[in-house]
C-alpha cells in the first residue's frame, strides 16, 4: 500500500508540472503519513543527505565555472581548439566538442558548457549555414563531456550516495570521456560530410603559438586542479577551492577581465546554481527513505533475478532503465532513486563498482540530451530558438550508446587508469 502511494502519488505530481524534487517531497510525505511516521524524519533526512563534506565540492565546482566564463578562459579555449580542429570537415561543430574537453577540465558542467559555449557557437554554427537543429545537437550533446571528464560534479554526488573513492571516479572518467568526444567529432565528420557543412580554412603552425600562448594559463587549470587530487595533496572538495583561487586569478591579474564589483554577481549566480542540486539531493534522500521502507529494493532486485542471469544482461537492462526513465526525470533525482537500489545486485554480479558507476553517469547524461526534459537541450534549443523537438539530436545519443556499451563489454577502459595510479 505505502509503495503504491509513493509512486502514483510521484507520477501524479509529475504529470501535473511539478518539479522532480518536489515531487519526490510531497509523494515521500504522503507515503511517511501511510506508514504512520513522524514528519520529524522527512527533516532528518533531508539534512543527512545534504550534510557532506564532499557535497561542499559541488557549490566551489560551480563557483569556478561561473569565474571563469566570466573571466575570459573560455573564449580562449576556443581560439586553441579552433587552432586545431577548425580546418576539419564541420570546422566549428569541431571546435565545440574539442572546447568541451579543455572546459571539462576545469568547471565539471554540463550545464556551464553548454551555456557558455552555446551563446557563442551556436549563433556562429547559424550564419555559417548549419542547420540549427544540428548546431544545437551537437552543442547539448558536447556539453555532457563536461561531467564525464574529472572534475565532474556528477562524479562528487555519485560518490557521496555510494561512499565510492571520488578521486577513482575521475580517473575513472578520463579515457570514457575522450571516447565520447572522440565518437562526437566522429559524428560531426559523418554528418557534415553528408550535409557539405564548411570548414574553417588551415591555419600554418606559425599562427597557432599565439593563442596557445595566450591560453596557456587556461590551460593549466586541469593540471592544477587534477594533479591535486591525483598526487593526494589536496581532496576533490579543496580542489574545488584551488580551482576558484586559480580562477579568481586569471580573471584579475591574468587576463584582467573580472573586477572586484564582479565578485557579488558570481557569489549570487553560484547559490543560484547550486541550490537545484542540492535541492534535488535532500528531496531523493527523502525519497530513496521511503522507496526503502515500502520494499521497493527487494521488489526491484527480485525482478531482476527472474529477468537477467548474468552481469552483462544485468547492465544491459541498466542501461534500458535508465535511458527510459532520463526521458522524463532529472539525472542527479534519477540517480539518487535508483542507484542505491542497483547497487546490491552490482555487488551480487562481482561487477567493478567504477564500471557500473560510468555506465550510468553516462548514460544518465544522455538522458540530459533527450526530449523533453533533457536540461543541456533545453539550454542548446533556447539559444538556438527552436523547439527541443526540432533538435537534431539523435545520432549523438546513437554514438554515445556505442561508447557506453564498449564499457560495458570492455571494462578496461574505466578500471584501467585508476588501477595503474591507485
Amino acid at each position: 500500500m505505502e509503495l503504491l502511494v509513493l509512486l502514483a502519488s510521484f507520477i501524479l505530481f509529475l504529470v501535473l508540472g511539478a518539479s522532480v524534487a518536489s515531487a519526490m517531497i510531497v509523494s515521500a510525505v504522503l507515503s511517511l503519513m501511510v506508514n504512520g511516521l513522524p514528519m520529524t524524519i522527512m527533516a532528518e533526512r533531508v539534512l543527512s543527505g545534504i550534510n557532506s563534506y564532499t557535497l561542499l565540492a559541488v557549490p566551489f565546482f560551480i563557483f569556478a565555472a561561473v569565474i571563469m566564463n566570466r573571466a575570459g578562459l573560455t573564449d580562449r579555449l576556443l581560439e586553441v581548439a579552433r587552432c586545431f580542429v577548425g580546418h576539419f570537415r564541420g570546422g566549428t561543430a569541431q571546435v565545440d566538442v574539442l572546447a568541451s574537453i579543455f572546459f571539462a577540465g576545469m568547471s565539471g558542467s554540463a550545464t556551464a558548457d553548454a551555456a557558455s559555449q552555446g551563446r557563442i557557437l551556436i549563433p556562429h554554427m547559424k550564419k555559417e549555414g548549419y542547420d540549427a537543429g544540428f548546431a544545437a545537437g551537437v552543442n547539448s550533446a558536447s556539453a555532457t563531456i563536461g561531467a564525464i571528464i574529472p572534475p565532474s560534479i556528477t562524479m562528487v554526488i555519485y560518490g557521496s550516495v555510494t561512499n565510492i573513492s571520488v578521486g577513482a571516479l575521475f580517473l575513472a572518467g578520463i579515457i570514457p570521456g575522450l571516447l565520447v568526444g572522440l565518437a562526437l567529432m566522429t559524428m560531426v565528420t559523418f554528418l557534415s560530410a553528408r550535409r557539405g557543412y564548411p570548414r574553417q580554412p588551415y591555419m600554418p603552425w606559425k599562427d597557432r603559438w599565439q593563442p596557445i600562448f595566450t591560453a596557456f594559463p587556461a590551460l593549466l587549470a586541469p593540471v592544477i586542479i587534477l594533479g591535486g587530487i591525483f598526487t593526494g595533496a589536496t581532496t576533490p572538495t579543496e580542489a574545488g577551492v584551488v580551482a576558484c583561487v586559480y580562477g579568481l586569478f586569471l580573471g584579475f591579474f591574468v587576463y584582467r577581465e573580472l573586477k572586484v564589483k564582479d565578485i557579488m554577481p558570481l557569489l549570487a549566480e553560484t547559490v543560484e546554481a547550486t541550490a537545484v542540486p542540492v535541492y534535488i539531493i535532500g528531496a531523493g534522500s527523502v525519497f530513496g527513505f521511503a522507496l526503502t521502507m515500502s520494499g521497493f529494493g527487494f521488489m526491484v532486485q527480485d525482478m531482476m533475478a527472474g529477468l537477467v542471469q548474468g552481469p552483462t544482461a544485468f547492465l544491459l537492462v541498466v542501461i534500458a532503465i535508465f535511458m527510459l526513465v532520463g526521458l522524463f526525470v532529472e539525472g542527479t533525482a534519477a540517480m539518487l532513486i535508483f542507484v542505491p537500489v542497483f547497487m546490491p545486485i552490482v555487488q551480487q554480479f562481482g561487477i567493478d563498482q567504477l564500471q557500473f558507476a560510468i555506465i550510468v553517469i553516462i548514460t544518465l547524461l544522455i538522458g540530459t540530451i533527450t526530449p523533453p526534459v533533457g536540461l543541456q537541450l533545453f539550454i542548446a534549443a533556447d539559444i538556438a530558438k527552436l523547439s527541443v523537438f526540432k533538435v537534431d539530436i539523435w545520432p549523438f545519443v546513437a554514438i554515445m550508446l556505442v561508447v557506453v556499451l564498449a564499457i560495458v563489454f570492455a571494462p578496461g577502459l574505466v578500471t584501467w587508469l585508476p588501477g595503474l595510479i591507485l
